[in-house]
């Protein structure tokens, strides 16, 4: 037999204090005068024998009530054949798992309210212990503080869900920074209630408790029931045009092990609904689905994807953001015109001109302005015989930073500058080659990505009609888009860093070909344009290490803001080039009140709002896979400090916990037998009279 709380045991010593009163009786007694004694003598003895008699019984009594009171005060308990054990001593770390899986049910209650209830029934056991700390997924601070039984049930019924997942190592972490300023060195104990849910709880090898810790993991042991939600948004065409037909597909995964059939999918913009379909979806299986819709005006539409799906709800409606006819910006840089010798014509305005789709500008290559290249999608390089010098520098700086460059040659092209120019964007082994015969160009593989789109499908198996060119230069890199019929390259595309390399073949003037004056021209030239404008990202997710937004005109001092509702936060950020980055606050960065929610949140600088981002949860809380106990107990099993319990359902669950690791407990009988004692004394003292 132990004791939980053996410093009571000096209780005993109270029991001097009936065997002093017993003892050393100090009441006189007075000599009464008979004339006959002989009687008297004989009743006498009788009677001192049954006093004597009465007041030892009384002071058993009195001992054994004390003995008793003591010993339950001490809680005595036999203890249980587990080596681990639990031990009301040293500190206890509380995790309770309030991520968005919790949301789960279980015989129509939340996984959450299951666990809460469960820990308050485990408070029960440490009521009279000052050193517990309770943590969650919040890492907020007032979780580093260890208080009592009733300052952790009180933070438990205020408990919400996070928006941040943690990992298993990085929890255990946490717990054990408290533990080593609370009680360096000393042996603690660790319970953990959670799903154990595959997707967030990290690599469960890489977990190492130290020995001096007792880890008690409480699952849930969830069931993987059905739950939906979305992927991925984007759209079918780089932009979006107004008052034209649209598409926007959604990709949505089953993270169950359910079949859904038939669920309803809406979609709305700007509040108004604007297009519905179903989708059936597999257990763990995924299925992508259109949505038609169109737009009046230019600028941001919020969107959104709605379905019913229970009971994981936090994840039934995906945010996004839609920009209508972004602008695509072409600077042209020239040294000889299109129409040279002849009389000017100007190809490339004459294509990007004539749309409201294009912003168009126009410079000689000697004479501009590279600050424009950061606000440029495409660059049109026509007819410069020299590339070197800042132009040179500023163009490969352009490609590498994510942009496209269309390379049309000169008549005369310098190769001197040229060859180490075109090298460094990923184009090697080009060669000048005089003027030729013209040669007419080979027929497309309609079956590229880039001519998507670019011929009617009646024609897509008919012969073309295509042009003839006289190329000045040949090369060797890059993906062939249209050649030469004797081989040779007549348009590449070369991808270099995060932006496009376009080379052509000839001049456009007519001396060297009718390209510029061919129908394939126009589309050739608008895919270029089309492609050089990254798809636009229609929404983030708050478990994005880095964020990464293309911003116009950034200043390393400026300082941008997210606002949402009456929510503002300024995000860690730096600016690389044009991009800004983002660093999203986790739940423990954010300031005491705030909360961070699913919906769209505006890009401000100095109070001007410069876009409209869509923020969603990350997918991995809706994936519905988690580890049994067996499995935890295998992944453990090299640890002999840790201790799994099968499930967290069974009604008598801190019972069973408390018969199986603090032993048999004697408290209560002590108790009763310390009050059948006092009975008894009062008994004895009124009942027993000689």
């Amino acid at each position: 037999m132990n004791f939980l709380y053996p410093s009571f045991l000096f209780g005993l010593l109270t029991i001097s204090v009936p065997i002093a009163i017993h003892l050393f009786n100090f009441r006189r007694t007075r000599r009464v005068f008979f004339t006959n004694v002989a009687l008297l003598r004989t009743v006498q003895t009788e009677t001192k024998s049954f006093r004597r008699l009465k007041h030892w019984l009384i002071l058993a009594a009195r001992c054994l009530f004390l003995i008793c009171l003591v010993l339950a005060f001490a809680q005595p308990f036999i203890p249980n054949k587990n080596k681990l054990g639990i031990t009301r001593q040293g500190v206890t770390s509380l995790y309770l798992d309030n991520s968005y899986s919790m949301q789960n049910e279980r015989n129509a209650k939340r996984y959450l309210d299951i666990a809460t209830g469960k820990l308050d029934e485990l408070l029960t056991l440490f009521r009279n212990a000052s050193s517990l700390q309770l943590l969650t997924n919040d890492f907020s601070a007032a979780e580093q503080q260890a208080g009592s039984a009733e300052a952790v049930r009180d933070r438990v019924t205020s408990i919400r869900f996070a928006h941040t997942p943690r990992t298993l190592e990085a929890v255990y972490k946490r717990q054990r920074n408290l533990l080593a300023s609370l009680n360096p060195g000393g042996r603690n104990q660790l319970f953990w209630f959670s799903d154990f849910q595959k997707s967030t709880a990290g690599d469960l090898s890489r977990l190492n408790v130290d020995t001096t810790d007792q880890l008690f993991i409480v699952p849930l042991d969830a069931q993987p029931t059905k739950n939906v939600y979305v992927d991925s948004v984007w759209l079918s065409t780089p932009f979006i045009r107004e008052l034209q037909n649209n598409s926007v597909n959604v990709k949505l995964s089953n993270g169950g092990r359910e079949n859904v059939k038939n669920l309803p999918i809406r979609l709305y913009l700007d509040d108004t609904q604007t297009s519905t379909a179903s989708a059936t979806i597999a257990p763990g299986g995924s299925a992508t689905i259109s949505l038609n819709f169109n737009v009046t005006k230019k600028g941001y539409h919020r969107g959104r994807i709605v379905f019913e799906d229970f009971p994981i709800t936090f994840d039934n409606q995906y945010f996004f953001v839609l920009e209508a006819s972004p602008a695509v910006r072409v600077l042209h840089l020239f040294e000889q015109t299109s129409g040279a010798p002849n009389p000017p014509s100007n190809y490339i305005d004459a294509v990007y001109g004539n749309d409201s789709l294009f912003v168009r500008k126009s410079f000689n290559a000697q004479n501009f302005d590279v600050g424009q290249l950061k606000e440029t999608n495409l660059v049109v390089l026509e007819g410069v015989s020299q590339v070197n010098g800042a132009l040179r520098s500023e163009l490969e700086r352009f490609v590498r930073q994510g942009g496209s460059l269309t390379i049309i040659p000169p008549t005369n092209p310098d190769m001197a500058t040229y060859g180490p120019f075109l090298n460094a964007l990923g184009v090697g082994g080009t060669q000048r080659i005089d003027q030729g015969n013209l040669l007419p160009v080979a027929d497309p593989d309609r079956r590229n990505p880039f001519f998507r789109d670019v011929f009617q499908e009646s024609y897509q198996s008919e012969p073309l009609n295509m042009p003839s060119a006289a190329p000045v230069w040949r090369w060797n890199a890059g993906n062939r888009l249209l050649s030469l019929r004797d081989g040779s390259p007549f348009l590449t595309q070369s991808k270099i860093g995060q932006g496009t390399v376009y080379m052509l073949a000839n001049p456009l003037n007519s001396t060297y070909g009718n390209m510029a004056e061919h129908a394939l021209f126009v589309p050739v030239m608008y895919k270029m344009a089309a492609l050089s404008v990254r798809g636009q990202r229609t929404a983030y997710s708050f478990d994005d290490a880095l964020i990464t937004i293309p911003v116009s005109s950034p200043s390393e001092r400026s300082v941008y803001k997210l606002k949402h509702d009456k929510l503002e936060i300024i995000p860690v950020q730096r600016i690389v080039g044009n991009q800004l980055l983002l660093e999203m606050p986790k739940s423990n960065e954010l300031a005491t009140g705030q909360e961070v929610e699913a919906g769209y949140y505006e890009l401000q600088l100095d109070g001007k709002t410069e876009r409209l981002l869509a923020f969603n949860h990350g997918n991995k809380e809706s994936m519905m896979d988690f580890y049994s106990p067996e499995e935890l107990r295998r992944t453990f099993a090299s640890q002999p400090n840790i201790e799994i319990f099968d499930s967290i359902q069974d009604n008598d669950f801190v019972k069973v916990l408390e018969q199986e690791n603090l032993g048999h407990s004697l408290w209560k009988y002590f108790l009763l037998a310390a009050l059948a004692f006092l009975l008894i004394e009062v008994g004895l003292v009124r009942f027993m009279k000689g």
